[in-house]
């Protein structure tokens, strides 16, 4: 499975979620050892920054071609 931010389940960018499905863990336990490692000193915040600009977004679903003659509103 890829690397990707999901569209769906996301807090702020999706970063815990897409790490989360990469390694097939909990997406609750992500989130929550990145909350507890905001205590450590380091640059969490950053790398997150980096992370949410690194990772690509899950492509958005292609939907079925439209017929002639009708309209989307």
């Amino acid at each position: 499975m890829n690397l990707q931010r999901p569209r769906t389940g996301r807090v702020i960018a999706g970063v815990c979620a897409a790490l989360a499905r990469r390694f097939g863990w909990s997406t609750t336990v992500v989130r929550l050892i990145f909350v507890l490692s905001i205590l450590l000193p380091g640059p969490q915040f950053i790398i997150y920054i980096i992370m949410w600009i690194v990772i690509p977004a899950e492509p958005l679903p292609v939907s079925a071609p439209r017929a002639p003659g009708n309209p989307t509103v």
